[in-house]
């Protein structure tokens, strides 16, 4: 028999239409857990990857489109979410928008979007579910912050100040919510092999003429003592755990899951 610890929930996942998102949707719903997947991408686009995870793992899976720049469409996707659910019992705040870019030259628009997508959006998803959380007195939320929520690097303002910025929401939701069954922490990935690594690692090697391994080791050279990717399914494992029943007295944590970078 199956250990599905989570059994009833059900969890709304951001930027799950691929990478991290959708493999910790996945995850989530391995464990029992009805998932809603969000991104931009069209509904049609999702509809085979919903019905593939229902058939495997025997839970409800939907889609709801909405871009998460705009406070309307938040708001909308919250309101029709609590009309036709029991509610949200944990939240995954994974979508983000990122630029390239120092900070003298960085695009003003990029920067707003980023403010929106990596910051406003998570609290408003926050304000707006959180009550069912009390009324329920239960809720888990996990903003998905990075290693850069805790170092610096350049050309990338955005991404560290928005994930840095994250880190402090998720102190204060936690402290807000000690009343309740409700727990809030930051978890925070290394390297994981998404499509775009992928797309990095296959032109060092090309460039270099290293095989596979000896590029991924160079591209995370000065990152993961590892020397490998953080797989994503271990990201997802411990953001279960955190929604089980082991992790209802943990609350507030800036969890790193990055092969020792911030040890090193």
């Amino acid at each position: 028999m199956k250990h599905r610890p989570l059994e009833g929930k059900l969890a709304l996942v951001t930027g799950a239409t691929g990478g991290l998102g959708l493999s910790i949707a996945e995850t989530l719903a391995r464990s029992g857990c009805a998932v809603i997947l969000n991104g931009i991408a069209e509904r049609h686009e999702m509809t085979a990857v919903t019905r593939r995870i229902e058939q495997e793992h025997g839970v409800p899976v939907a889609y709801r489109r909405a871009n998460l720049a705009e406070v309307a469409e938040i708001e909308d996707l919250a309101g029709s979410i609590t009309a036709e659910t029991k509610g949200i019992d944990i939240l995954v705040n994974n979508a983000v928008v990122r630029h390239f870019s120092p900070i003298d030259s960085f695009p003003t628009e990029r920067w707003n979007e980023a403010v929106a997508v990596n910051i406003s959006a998570p609290f408003h998803l926050i304000r707006l579910l959180l009550p069912g959380m009390r009324t329920r007195d239960f809720g888990r939320i996990l903003n998905m912050v990075s290693v850069y929520g805790m170092r610096g690097t350049t050309n990338r303002i955005d991404y560290v100040a928005s994930k840095s910025a994250l880190v402090g929401m998720t102190r204060a939701v936690a402290l807000e919510t000690l009343d309740h069954n409700v727990t809030c922490h930051a978890i925070c990935p290394g390297t994981v092999l998404t499509p775009g690594t992928d797309d990095r690692v296959v032109r060092l090697m090309a460039e270099t003429g290293r095989n596979r391994r000896e590029a991924e080791r160079e591209f995370l050279r000065h990152k993961q003592p590892t020397g490998r990717f953080v797989e994503p399914e271990n990201v997802g494992d411990l953001i279960v755990f955190l929604c089980g029943p082991a992790g209802r007295d943990m609350t507030g944590g800036v969890l790193p899951v990055d092969g020792g970078w911030l040890a090193d």
